[in-house]
């Protein structure tokens, strides 16, 4: 981000959210809506440490919830029904935090955010129950909302829990012989299982949820959470592949990868330095592959935000920008766009 855009981020960010015809800017919007967001949860959420967990998020999640309800009702929701998608927003960061102090437990992940993970500041032990805390938190927010948003905010959760459990076995499978893993049709299989459910759940549920807080039911529910679980398989492949061109090799996706663009199987475990020269020898067509992917889950979300159950407004518009912003936002530390 430039400076200019983070001295205006800094300068819009609790202000009154623009009319509809002021904000064909995706970057204004989201900045407008982040302020919005932040000062709901700080309103609803009276945990000093929660509060501490939820500081400098990206809110991609809720602020996708927060367009696809602008999109629904084109800028034209009452009030009430205003305040109550901020509160599903602030549900959705709860149940998102939660999972990043999970996260970092399993994967040992001592930083979070450029400061020590909560584990290590609080031990595992508590940062397991606040965990468990703030899942519960943001239940009773859905809870309140009706059943429906109940329902989908615990199969979310439960999808976030299989993908967790997915990548755990698989890399377990990755750390023994298995001349299998290497496999093209294996690999892939196992890769877009544990990102399907893993990251690009949530990001599905995050659009649905927006869409009921609109009151919107039939078709379009449906329309929303594919558009949510496009851009949230382009998100995660985004973050692999950044993390890949930084050196951060992740074994559990690299070793795999790269037995299938040598055509060999990996048996055993690999040194860094054997995964570090493999990955050098193969690395523009590891590129090929992560862009390839990432500008087909961009494609199919924008494909999605043309929808004809879509009603026409600026925030149809925006939703059409939405997906290319994020992730180009992601790639461009590495001065490479889809």
């Amino acid at each position: 981000m430039s400076k200019a855009s983070k001295k205006r981020n800094k300068i819009l960010g609790y202000k009154q959210l623009r009319t509809s015809n002021d904000i064909s800017d995706i970057e204004t919007f989201f900045i407008d809506a982040r302020g919005e967001i932040d000062k709901k949860i700080k309103t609803m959420v009276n945990d000093a440490e929660i509060l501490k967990i939820l500081e400098r998020g990206k809110r991609l999640r809720s602020l996708l919830a927060y367009l696809s309800f602008k999109a629904c009702t084109t800028g034209k929701e009452t009030s009430r029904q205003y305040q109550r998608a901020l509160e599903g927003s602030v549900s959705i960061e709860l149940a998102h935090g939660a999972s990043l102090v999970h996260d970092d437990i399993i994967d040992k992940d001592v930083v979070r955010r450029g400061k020590p993970a909560f584990h290590v500041k609080e031990g595992i032990s508590k940062a397991l129950l606040v965990g468990h805390k703030m899942l519960a938190n943001g239940f009773d927010i859905a809870l309140s909302h009706g059943k429906e948003v109940a329902k989908l905010y615990v199969d979310s959760w439960d999808e976030v829990v299989s993908g967790e459990i997915y990548e755990v076995d698989f890399n377990k499978k990755n750390n023994v012989e298995n001349a299998d893993i290497s496999k093209k049709e294996k690999f892939f299989q196992d890769y877009d299982n544990i990102i399907n459910l893993k990251t690009a759940g949530l990001f599905s549920s995050a659009c649905r949820v927006g869409a009921l807080e609109a009151n919107m039911s039939g078709d379009i529910l449906n329309v929303f959470s594919d558009y949510g679980r496009e851009i949230g398989l382009a998100y995660q492949l985004a973050d692999d592949f950044v993390d890949l061109v930084h050196g951060e090799i992740i074994d559990s996706v690299v070793v795999p990868l790269l037995g299938r663009l040598e055509n060999k199987p990996i048996v055993g475990v690999l040194k860094k330095r054997e995964i570090r020269k493999m990955f050098l020898r193969n690395e523009e067509k590891i590129k090929q592959y992560y862009l390839g992917e990432i500008k087909r889950h961009v494609e199919r979300a924008e494909e999605l935000s043309g929808s004809d159950l879509i009603p026409s407004s600026n925030y149809k518009d925006l939703m059409f920008k939405a997906p290319k912003y994020i992730i180009n936002k992601m790639l461009d530390e590495l001065n490479i766009s889809v």
